[in-house]
């Protein structure tokens, strides 16, 4: 099957709320649930797609559409400043795909359109965070040209730990 790209429109939400739990696919760090990898995207794609001003703003939403011009693939970069050095910075919030589209190079090419597009918005720089325990998402960026600045340590504190 082939596929294209284009701008995502407010009617395709409902098509990548579907495939967003996918961002979840893969073994979780302890303490952590599926829904905490990408309810906070839903809620954004969801103000940007109300037309909230802020959002349309600082929001880009591209897709991977299939011969029926149905989100099979979602990108979302949000505008902001980077954190070290305060220039203009493109932050890929998400990249997933369906699992009808996975393999097909989707998510490559929706990457590599949104570093297009943070940069002709002024971004110096496209940023991203990746769960360590995500080794596909990791090579990907990697072979993308990405380079792992930072590493969060997290403690929960008050919770009993699980023993492995």
């Amino acid at each position: 099957m082939t596929f294209t790209t284009r701008t995502g429109r407010p009617g395709d939400v409902e098509a990548i709320l579907s495939f967003l739990p996918r961002l979840a696919d893969y073994p979780l760090p302890r303490h952590r649930t599926p829904d905490m990898f990408w309810s906070s995207d839903a809620k954004l794609l969801e103000r940007w797609a109300s037309g909230d001003a802020a959002a349309l703003q600082t929001t880009i939403v591209r897709v991977g559409v299939d011969h029926e011009d149905q989100a099979v693939a979602a990108a979302i970069v949000t505008m902001n400043d980077d954190h070290f050095s305060g220039e203009s910075n493109g932050h890929l919030e998400v990249v997933v795909v369906s699992e009808a589209a996975d393999g097909q190079g989707l998510g490559r090419t929706l990457i590599s359109e949104m570093e297009a597009e943070a940069a002709a918005r002024g971004a110096k720089t496209l940023s991203l965070h990746v769960i360590g325990n995500n080794t596909r998402a990791r090579y990907v960026y990697e072979q993308l040209g990405y380079d792992e600045e930072m590493i969060r340590a997290v403690k929960h504190l008050g919770v009993a730990t699980v023993e492995s």
